[in-house]
């Protein structure tokens, strides 16, 4: 099989490497890469790679992620998040390749307490969710092949995350603040590409599967309850660490005004994706601890 990867650089492109490799020749792209293109600020120059390697599979781990960015160059973010992703899909359809995409829980304005379905209506709040949501409408209506799979909360032990953003300000400050109103499930990069690779080669024997799923580590918390994990986590496994914070405190979202409206309900239900693939997805605390495991 032979695999083209965007984005090889970000958080699950990472990850993404060591899980496709396993399935075939992998050709991993980043925006600086030479040779090919890999750069998503130009999408024509994207499409041609396509069609000069005419990959059996398309991997796209690339967006404009930075959220609040989004709000003040919004013409970027949809040329990264839904223009190119758009030529992807239309240069898949031509040359009959798989092309699998990740999107976001931001397309829902995050009403309400009920796991969203694949079925519910999106209503993004903020330019990276209308633009993330731009491109998953751009690749169904190319035709072509494809997984797209709504994903939340990622994060990595490579690089940084809200976890090592918490064990650093618990080391610095004896109070911290932190919201407690928005709800959803940390899922690793390491689990996403892992799932990954297994839809890809259940699809190849049962390619009417393909289409739109929720994928997410199971359970659901808040930021405030995530930060009471890690705490917790870290001072049971490394009690040499000098956690000076005595308080975690809870705050609403206001307490934290951003560029860019976060949905207050980030639950994703993944009943489909579990049943489809064959799959049980783990807790999320499960994957935290073993991120916090491998950063000490």
């Amino acid at each position: 099989m032979n695999i083209l990867l965007f984005g090889k650089g970000g958080q699950v492109g990472w990850e993404l490497q060591r899980s496709l490799a396993v399935l075939g020749r992998v050709t991993a792209l980043g925006s600086g890469s030479a040779g090919h293109c890999g750069d998503f600020s130009h999408p024509e120059d994207v499409a041609r790679t396509v069609r000069e390697l005419r990959p059996d599979v398309i991997v796209n781990a690339a967006a404009h992620t930075a959220v609040d960015k989004a709000e003040a160059e919004p013409e970027r973010a949809r040329v990264l998040n839904a223009t190119t992703p758009g030529r992807l899909a239309e240069e898949a359809a031509r040359i009959g390749a798989l092309l699998v995409h990740y999107s976001t829980d931001y397309v829902f304005d995050g009403s309400g307490e009920r796991p969203w379905l694949e079925t519910d209506t999106p209503a993004p709040l903020s330019v990276y969710g209308a633009t993330k949501r731009e491109g998953e409408q751009l690749i169904q209506a190319s035709g072509c092949r494809h997984l797209i799979l709504r994903t939340s909360w990622v994060y990595a032990a490579r690089g940084g995350n809200f976890a090592k953003t918490m064990l650093r300000l618990a080391q610095e400050r004896e109070r911290l603040t932190v919201i407690d109103d928005q709800w959803g499930a940390p899922t690793g990069a390491d689990l996403l590409a892992d799932v990954t690779a297994h839809a890809i080669r259940h699809l190849r024997q049962h390619p009417a599967d393909a289409g739109l799923y929720h994928c997410v580590a199971a359970g659901e918390t808040n930021w405030h309850a995530y930060a009471n994990y890690v705490l917790t986590q870290a001072r049971q496994a490394q009690p040499a660490i000098q956690i000076k914070a005595k308080e975690v405190a809870p705050v609403p979202t206001s307490a934290f005004p951003t560029p860019a409206t976060r949905p207050h309900n980030s639950r994703l239900n993944t009943t489909k994706f579990q049943s489809t693939f064959g799959l049980v997805l783990p807790p999320w605390e499960q994957g935290v601890a073993r991120m916090l495991a491998e950063i000490f």
